[in-house]
């Protein structure tokens, strides 16, 4: 089973006040993408959208969310970025 250290994301989210954030999961984990915005959405108060494009890894990242006023990217993949 997968780490997905959602209880930092969510201390993050609520840190930074996020409004809006953005979930980019690789192909993998998308099975759980509805029950992992749940969570997100129930603790932080959020809104959560899920990228449905490509996820390569941590070097796919989707500058078009920056139109939608995403204030938040979280995306998982292989390598950790801080």
């Amino acid at each position: 089973m997968f780490d997905l250290r959602l209880s930092e994301i969510i201390d993050r989210i609520n840190k930074k006040k996020s409004a809006l954030v953005c979930l980019q999961l690789p192909d993998g984990l998308r099975p759980r993408a509805q029950e992992i915005q749940k969570i997100i959405t129930e603790k932080t108060g959020a809104d959560c959208i899920i990228w449905a494009g490509s996820s390569f890894g941590s070097c796919d990242v989707p500058f078009e969310v920056k139109k939608l006023g995403v204030d938040l990217l979280i995306s998982w993949g292989h390598s950790e970025w801080k």
